[in-house]
């Protein structure tokens, strides 16, 4: 199955889409997992909230929610991105919105590969996982 992206409430269009979705499949393969059904939607922050309060009884604004649908090793599930928080983000963090768009979805895919945030360690270790999947993107 290919890696699908579309937009929601946003005019976004991922540049090299080819290239993006072999940098995802890299890492899913050294996570060894293999990519199945994996649909990225770009949205604006209102459309991200909506599903935040719908499915998360969230009421929070976030930069992604991620439906898992993974079965053993096959990562599946949507991916859900506000281009609003990315690009905040990326001004309060001082990187690009590439770099932080990037860091984002692949956050999105290292959930999928059972990785957690909540706890300290957690959140440790999925950064240290992000930073290294970045360095493979350059």
């Amino acid at each position: 199955m290919p890696i699908r992206y579309f937009s929601e409430q946003v005019e976004f269009k991922i540049k090299n889409k080819r290239k993006t979705s072999i940098w995802i499949e890299s890492i899913a393969k050294k996570e060894k997992k293999g990519i199945g059904d994996l649909t990225y939607v770009y949205c604006s922050d209102d459309y991200l909230l909506s599903l935040n309060q719908k499915f998360l009884n969230h009421n929070t604004l976030t930069d992604i929610i991620t439906f898992d649908y993974s079965e053993a090793k096959t990562l599946s599930g949507e991916i859900y991105i506000s281009i609003e928080r990315v690009a905040e983000n990326a001004e309060k963090f001082k990187v690009t919105f590439e770099d932080e768009l990037h860091r984002v979805m692949i956050h999105g895919v290292l959930h999928l590969a059972g990785y957690k945030d909540k706890r300290p360690a957690e959140k440790a270790l999925m950064r240290k996982k992000e930073e290294a999947s970045l360095s493979l993107r350059k």
